[in-house]
């Protein structure tokens, strides 16, 4: 268990940041809800019921333990350092560096950051382009433009959208779904894992209507919206100053990921308008670091995999869950040896040495296994540039190498908890400082 200091100095900081406009009780109830899907038509890919169990039919032993991570807002230097804190000294068991979604916005960004964070890996998805609750179409549209003529980044890349403050309605669903995007992730799971009501559902599709936030959005619920194909990712909170939501996620019934929902500009200290390092933000990230590292190793001596994954990485396994077993987390990485050489892959060995007369024999893949899923690497080379041009950038080169000297106190980095694995204490919504 992690430290009792720790949890008791983390505890007051997270409680703080209920003064921004954290949520104070359930958004949602079984009445309010009135939620019913036909699981007999209702099937992956493309449907999924909202459930508390694991998708595909899997049993929890199987599932891995998800943390995702996400950032919101503007995309400068300090921010992708802010994001580099807490995981760019980090492995998943893979072998792979992890991966996050960062919603962002317009104003103040650079762009050709933007650029260097998608072309490493990271999803990069909509949050309007000037900041507003409930935005309307050209605000969420208007961002998806920006993306593509300033980032280069092609509207198929532009899955998910996050809505400012969180503050969403129906319509903006709507409006989402006929922009063509996959999933929308502005909704909370408001009711712990141990409570026989609990709203801490998988990812679910909206073909039998929105099943959280019931009682906070107007016309949502009781089979509405009716939106096929399309899906929320709740974001889930935490609720105790000990630890326990993160083990009952992780421990629980269903081994519901979690996750770790940060406004950059919030947590680092060099921002402009701030010039010095404040020295407990080296506390604060340092007890950040230390929970994920205590997250990790848990797992580990359990024998669970643990990814530290983004927004699109959780969904394709959603749409096509495999078990743990599958996954093989310590056998990712194929060592290939031959009489003339070796090498190694994420993608199989050849069956064959490859030579100039066979260069792509084939490959070596476990009975029943599919193409490798959380690669570090993208098979093909991802398109940018506007108007689908194909081009790459120079790669993101952090600027605080070295010791990590991030936050100005935990109260200014807004945590949740969504269907993988985190730590939040005290019910935590996202900052509406912001």
């Amino acid at each position: 268990m992690l430290s009792y200091f720790l949890l008791a100095f983390l505890t007051p900081l997270l409680a703080l940041a209920s003064d921004d406009g954290g949520i104070t009780g359930p958004t949602t109830s079984s009445d309010a809800a009135g939620y019913s899907c036909d699981a007999s038509n209702c099937k992956l890919p493309s449907c999924n019921c909202a459930s508390t169990s694991p998708p595909g039919g899997l049993k929890p032993s199987d599932v891995p333990m998800f943390i995702v991570f996400t950032a919101d807002d503007a995309v400068q230097s300090y921010a992708l350092d802010s994001v580099n804190q807490f995981l760019a000294q980090r492995k998943n068991p893979n072998g792979c560096a992890p991966k996050m979604t960062y919603f962002t916005s317009l104003m103040y960004t650079n762009y050709t950051l933007v650029t260097d964070w998608f072309i490493a890996g990271n999803e990069i998805a909509d949050h309007t382009m000037t900041h507003v609750g409930d935005p309307s179409v050209d605000e969420i549209n208007g961002n998806a433009v920006a993306l593509n003529a300033l980032a280069g980044i092609s509207q198929s890349s532009l899955q998910g959208f996050r809505a400012p403050f969180l503050e969403y309605s129906v319509n903006t669903l709507k409006r989402l779904y006929a922009a063509k995007f996959t999933y929308d992730s502005s909704a909370t799971s408001s009711i712990p894992v141990t409570d026989p009501g609990t709203d801490a559902f998988w990812p679910y599709t909206l073909d039998y209507g929105m099943a959280n936030d019931c009682l906070e959005v107007e016309g949502s619920c009781k089979g509405q919206p009716v939106l096929p194909g399309f899906w929320e990712i709740p974001m889930y909170a935490f609720f105790d100053n000990l630890g326990d939501t993160f083990t009952a996620h992780y421990n629980g019934l269903n081994r519901q990921l979690i996750g770790l929902y940060t406004h950059p500009f919030l947590s680092t200290c060099r921002r402009p308008t701030q010039a010095f390092v404040n020295a407990s933000s080296k506390v604060t990230i340092g007890m950040i670091n230390q929970f994920l590292d205590w997250a990790q190793a848990t797992a580990q001596q359990n024998g669970v995999v643990d990814d530290i994954v983004s927004n699109e990485q959780l969904l394709a396994w959603v749409k096509n869950p495999v078990p743990v077993s599958q996954l093989d987390a310590n056998g990712l990485l194929s060592h290939c040896t031959f009489p003339d050489f070796s090498f190694s892959t994420w993608y199989g060995c050849p069956e064959v040495e490859p030579t100039l007369s066979n260069q792509n024999p084939a490959q070596q893949v476990p009975d029943d296994e599919q193409p490798r899923r959380f690669r570090c690497e993208y098979s093909i080379s991802r398109p940018i540039g506007p108007a689908g041009a194909n081009f790459t950038g120079p790669a993101y080169v952090p600027f605080s190498a070295g010791v990590s000297q991030f936050p100005s106190g935990l109260s200014h980095l807004i945590l949740h908890a969504s269907l993988a694995v985190g730590l939040l204490f005290g019910i935590v919504k996202f900052s509406k400082h912001f």
